[in-house]
């Protein structure tokens, strides 16, 4: 899937791998490349115990509105969220900076 910033109409990352299982949800992007992000739904936070990179982590709102950006999260750290928002999105750091507060993003089959 592809993120798309639906109000600056832009890509945000041409590849995110959706987490389903418990144990998918759990790596992340742990042990990955740091090529593609992860879509996950959570509402407990993350961490980043065992990654080689730092990361950036989008939170949205039900409607895929951005509610909160944790940017340059490094490895060995925990980040927690208002837990009323469960669809999180982790992406190579610095991605995040085409992103701001109140942008409609989008996961679209391309």
């Amino acid at each position: 899937m592809t993120l798309i910033n639906i109000t600056k109409g832009s890509v945000v990352c041409e590849k995110v791998i959706q987490a389903n299982s418990l144990k998918e949800k759990n790596r992340g992007l742990i042990g990955s490349d740091g090529a593609h992000g992860i879509y996950l739904k959570t509402r407990w936070g993350i961490h980043t115990f065992g990654m080689k990179f730092p990361i950036d982590v989008v939170v949205l709102d039900t409607q895929w509105i951005v509610v909160q950006i944790k940017k340059n999260l490094k490895p060995n750290t925990i980040f927690f969220w208002n837990p009323k928002y469960a669809h999180i999105v982790e992406i190579p750091s610095r991605i995040a900076g085409n992103i701001d507060l109140g942008n409609k993003l989008e996961l679209r089959e391309i």
